[in-house]
């Protein structure tokens, strides 16, 4: 190949190309696009997701009417008033009197309202050695736990007066506040530190400050301004904070490994004799390509969340997207134009003790041999990776979900996770009791209170509650909430079973009987089923749309049905293989003290369908880069067992730098004390692993080397489709190279 110009088509290589002759006013643009998205979202202010969008069942009806009558339900704490031995009861004079000294100290803080006695709300165990001390916190309960702490050191105080009972406090706010305490720093440290990791480990692939830096700043500028982007978009589709650290995270891996991507192809050329110009039209035309492709696999990965119908999932998904677009626009606009500018200053900042790594020799040793190895034995090599990943996967097949509750979430760290397990044993479900939000033409009609009298005996009748039923009228607004505490408390499928029961049988036979009255039942266990039913339905349209999707972009892109077939059956296998690590550390505990998740005993509901969409988009990324490369050397006349050699080896740097950057930001994650984003951390990191090493590296070469000319298969009739591929360098082909139905193959 010479240095003269060629031909070459397609998005990103024009986009390239364009970037490179006008490079200021594409960095310009760039840099106007962030500034713009940035300010522009600040203005319009982020819309987060409310309590009525969350769900759409009977949690979301709930949430609805509460919403619409104008009433703020206030942040309820509880003080647990318990005799550290027999002895000692509630009708003695000390219980009573530290009782009348907690309700004392709390009504003088200022802070809370509707402080009530255990006496008279009957907040007693039956054994006589706990009582409840129950309150509400003045204010907006979404702020409660900046608030609480005064009424925790005032009933901290009370304890200290009295060494025989245990006086301890617990609610909505205090649990915010000992959350936010023990775990705000971690989750900031984890977001902080995972930007030096990829920087750290960019210095070492690439041996220059500058050169590290570029993937860096176009992952940050990109995040910025999608957060700007989220700001305008959240008031057409409400975002969270959730959706905002699933951005951070999504966007930091596929910044970082799209500009990897193109600089080290460019960085390549130029050690191959290419002059600078070449060398970057090489790169539009090629590693561009692949970050296009990649790009909006990614993406439509990401849309999967959207048809699960979850509020929180769909900011995820739309938060995810959109970085992504982002990110993919930067490399194949800005990073050329930065690239031009740069020309060999990018080499500057030269790392002592880190010698200039080159793309194609000694960073591909490793891979090399092993690539000989497979190549060699491709029927023995996938039968030994395909077994070691079906077995890896086979615990998934009993894979149990359900949402954690906290002692599973935050284990006995935390001192107010061991006063929950207190109140629940002497007060089965009274921590998190069932609440029916009964609404009413005239709440105060004397059917609607006898059908709620009814209700309250046949709760505790039923057996679904032990009491006390607790009802609350709101006159003006016609609705009354009742707090029903379920028999099976911090166990969930006995609490499930409870809720069922009031649903589906105490409730029609008393509430249904009046016209006019609706009565949704929600509170924690009722959100959790009700979430759960939800995300069950949305896994077959969420995982159709996104196989089908992926698998006709692989088609049209890469114009082979066999390399669509592969692509989609190796990432369900890297799925099923995280899918199992996750069952057998989490569930079984295989290892589980390794990552610190002794007795966790389950999977968060939430993380099987949000793992499949993430992972199955990123991975992609390598797959992409890959087989572009392969097919490249492909299209220039090579056989296809050597394409595959070619294609490998001269990524396996690019692949290796890109997996361990993804696997060390995912393990900060995993190093969290909350399960739920240990658990997430530990999957994503094994799976990216997985994926770049025995997928990439073993299964991948071995597979089509197997194949041969049958990669390229690609049938008469599916010759009317759109053809999305196009030059992949400026280089002639040798007119030899044909596939198996006699077509010239495409370049």
């Amino acid at each position: 190949m010479g240095n003269g110009d060629t031909r070459v088509r397609g998005l990103a290589a024009r986009a390239g190309g364009w970037s490179a002759r006008h490079r200021w006013a594409a960095v310009g643009i760039w840099v106007l696009f962030v500034v713009l998205a940035m300010g522009l979202g600040s203005a319009a202010g982020r819309v987060d997701v409310e309590d009525s969008e969350q769900l759409k069942g009977e949690t979301g009806t709930a949430a609805r009417i509460i919403e619409e009558a104008g009433i703020e339900e206030p942040a309820a704490e509880t003080v647990l008033v318990q005799a550290k031995d027999a002895g000692l009861t509630s009708a003695d004079a000390e219980f009573r009197s530290a009782v009348a000294a907690v309700m004392t100290a709390v009504e003088r803080t200022g802070e809370v309202t509707d402080v009530t006695s255990p006496y008279d709300s009957g907040t007693v165990s039956k054994d006589g050695r706990s009582a409840l001390v129950q309150f509400d916190v003045r204010g907006d309960p979404q702020t409660a736990g900046e608030r609480i702490e005064p009424v925790l050191d005032a009933v901290a105080d009370v304890q200290k007066e009295h060494g025989s009972l245990r006086i301890e406090e617990i609610g909505g706010a205090s649990m915010m506040k000992t959350f936010d305490d023990a775990f705000g720093d971690d989750f900031k440290k984890a977001e902080y530190s995972a930007v030096p990791v990829a920087l750290g480990i960019l210095l070492i692939a690439f041996g220059a400050l500058v050169a590290a830096l570029l993937p860096v700043a176009l992952a940050i500028t990109a995040i910025m301004a999608t957060m700007g982007l989220m700001g305008l978009v959240s008031h057409l589709q409400p975002m969270s904070d959730t959706a905002n650290s699933v951005m951070l995270l999504v966007g930091l891996a596929v910044g970082v490994d799209y500009c990897l991507f193109y600089l080290r192809r460019e960085r390549e050329e130029r050690e191959a004799g290419r002059d600078a110009r070449t060398a970057l039209r090489i790169a539009a035309a090629t590693s561009g390509r692949a970050i296009v492709v990649s790009g909006v696999t990614v993406c439509v990965a990401m849309a999967g969340m959207l048809f699960t119908g979850i509020a929180e999932f769909e900011a995820m998904g739309l938060a995810s997207l959109m970085v992504v677009a982002v990110a993919m626009v930067g490399s194949v606009t800005v990073l050329p134009a930065l690239l031009s500018l740069l020309g060999e200053r990018v080499e500057k900042g030269k790392v002592p003790f880190l010698r200039r790594r080159t793309s194609g020799g000694n960073d591909s040793r490793f891979w090399s041999a092993v690539l000989k190895r497979v190549l060699a034995r491709p029927v023995l090599s996938v039968a030994v990776a395909t077994g070691a990943l079906l077995a890896v996967a086979a615990p998934a097949l009993g894979m149990k979900t359900e949402n954690l509750t906290l002692d599973q979430e935050f284990g006995d760290s935390l001192p107010i996770v061991q006063t929950y397990n207190r109140v629940n044993e002497a007060f089965p479900g009274g921590s998190e009791p069932a609440e029916v939000v009964v609404k009413a033409d005239d709440i105060n009609a004397p059917e609607v209170k006898a059908a709620l009298a009814d209700f309250r005996e046949q709760a505790v009748s039923s057996g679904a509650s032990r009491g006390p039923v607790e009802i609350k009228l709101h006159d003006q607004q016609n609705l009354a909430f009742v707090y029903v505490p379920l028999v099976g408390g911090s166990d969930q499928d006995a609490a499930g079973a409870s809720l069922e029961k009031l649903r589906d049988e105490v409730r029609p036979a008393t509430l249904g009987e009046v016209d006019g009255v609706e009565a949704p039942i929600t509170g924690q266990v009722a959100g959790n089923k009700d979430f759960n039913d939800q995300l069950v339905g949305s896994v077959v349209p969420v995982f159709a749309f996104v196989v089908v999707f992926a698998f006709l972009l692989m088609l049209l892109s890469f114009r082979s049905l066999t390399v669509a077939v592969t692509s989609i059956v190796l990432n369900l296998l890297s799925v099923g293989a995280a899918y199992g690590i996750l069952v057998a550390v989490f569930q079984h505990g295989w290892g589980a003290s390794l990552v610190g998740a002794e007795g966790v005993g389950a999977i968060i509901t939430w993380l099987p369908l949000f793992l499949f969409v993430i992972l199955f988009g990123l991975s992609m990324d390598y797959h992409v880069f890959v087989v572009s490369r392969i097919r490249e050397a492909r299209a220039r006349g090579l056989q296809t067992r050597d394409a595959i050699r070619h294609g490998v080896v001269t990524t396996a740097g690019v692949v290796t730098s890109a997996a361990v950057i993804m696997v060390a930001v995912f393990a900060i994650f995993g190093t969290l004390s909350m399960q739920s984003m240990k658990q997430m951390g530990v999957g994503l990191a094994a799976a990216v692993l997985i994926d770049a090493t025995v997928i990439r590296g073993v299964l991948l070469p071995a597979v089509m080397a197997l194949l041969g000319e049958r990669n390229w298969y690609f049938p008469k009739w599916l010759h009317r489709l759109p053809d999305l591929t196009h030059d992949e360098a400026p280089a002639a082909v040798t007119p030899k190279a044909r596939d198996d139905e006699g077509e010239k193959v495409p370049v």
